[in-house]
C-alpha cells in the first residue's frame, strides 16, 4: 500500500543538445504504448503544418518548441524529473531530496501527460509542447482520448493506497477515480492565484515524498501537513464518487 501523487506536467520543458533518443519500450505503463504512438504521430503531423500554432493554442514566440514536436523520435531525452520545470517543479525541487526521499518520489509521483499519458520521474522523455486541453486532429479532445486508457492503468497503479491529486482541472479531466478508489481520492485545493497554487502543490508533494510512512486514510494527511502549512483543512466528499478536499493556504 502506498500513496500515489498525481501531478500535471509543466508547460515549459528542459532540453538537451545531446543524449539518447526516446525508447518507447522502456517507458512505464507499457499498456499505453499504442495510444502514445497515435498521439505522437498526430502531434508531429499537426506541428509540421501551417495551422500548428492555432491548433496547439500557442503564440509565435513558441515556434521552436512546436518544431520540436516534429522530432520526438530523435530528440535527446531527459528523465521526467529533469524535463519538467516551472513553478510547481521548482517547489518540489527533486534534486535536493535525500536519497530515501528521492526513491519515494520515484515510487509515489506520477505525471499525467497529454503526450505520454502517464509517466514516472525516472522515465526518459523527449521535450514536447502539447496541452491536455487541445483538440488534436486525428485524435480528438485529448482529455477524452486518454480517459479510457488511463482507466486501465491508474487504478492498478494506485492499488489500495491514497490518491493525492495535485493536477490542474485540465489534466484532472483525463481521469477520475471511481468506485472504491474514489473513497481514497484527495484533491489538493489552493485558493488564490495560479502561481501560488502551483508553488503550494509542489511543496505538498515534496512533504509527502519526504514522509517515510504511507498514509492509508485521507485523515492521516492532516498531521503530516499541519506542521508545514498553517490552516490546513480536510473536507469529506459531498456525495459518493467525489473527492475529499484538502484545503492548503498558499505558501
Amino acid at each position: 500500500m502506498r500513496v500515489l501523487i498525481l501531478l500535471p506536467p509543466s508547460e515549459s520543458k528542459a532540453v538537451r543538445a545531446r543524449g539518447a533518443a526516446l525508447r518507447p519500450e522502456t517507458l512505464s505503463a507499457p499498456a499505453l504504448a499504442p495510444q502514445r504512438e497515435r498521439v505522437a504521430a498526430a502531434l508531429a503531423q499537426v506541428s509540421a503544418g501551417p495551422e500548428a500554432m492555432e491548433v496547439l493554442g500557442v503564440g509565435a514566440s513558441l515556434t521552436e518548441e512546436v518544431a520540436r514536436n516534429t522530432r520526438l523520435a530523435t530528440a535527446p531525452t531527459l528523465p521526467a524529473r529533469e524535463l519538467y520545470t516551472g513553478v510547481l517543479y521548482d517547489a518540489l525541487d527533486l534534486t535536493t531530496l535525500d536519497p530515501a526521499s528521492a526513491r519515494r518520489a520515484t515510487r509515489r509521483l506520477r505525471v499525467v501527460s497529454a503526450l505520454y499519458g502517464l509517466v514516472r520521474m525516472s522515465d526518459r522523455l523527449a521535450p514536447y509542447r502539447l496541452s491536455m486541453g487541445v483538440n488534436l486532429p486525428g485524435v480528438g479532445p485529448l482529455a477524452t482520448a486518454w480517459r479510457p486508457h488511463l482507466e486501465q492503468v491508474l487504478p492498478e497503479d494506485a492499488g489500495h493506497g491514497l490518491v493525492v491529486d495535485c493536477r490542474s482541472s485540465t489534466y484532472a479531466a483525463a481521469w477520475t477515480p471511481t468506485g472504491e478508489l474514489a473513497r481514497r481520492w484527495v484533491t489538493v485545493r489552493v485558493p488564490g492565484a495560479s502561481h501560488m497554487a502551483k508553488h503550494t502543490r509542489g511543496l505538498v508533494a515534496r512533504v509527502l515524498c519526504e514522509e517515510p510512512s504511507d498514509p492509508r486514510r485521507p485523515e492521516a494527511l492532516m498531521p503530516l501537513l499541519a506542521d508545514r502549512f498553517d490552516g490546513v483543512e480536510l473536507y469529506e466528499p459531498a456525495r459518493p464518487g467525489r473527492p475529499w478536499v484538502l484545503d492548503v493556504p498558499p505558501a
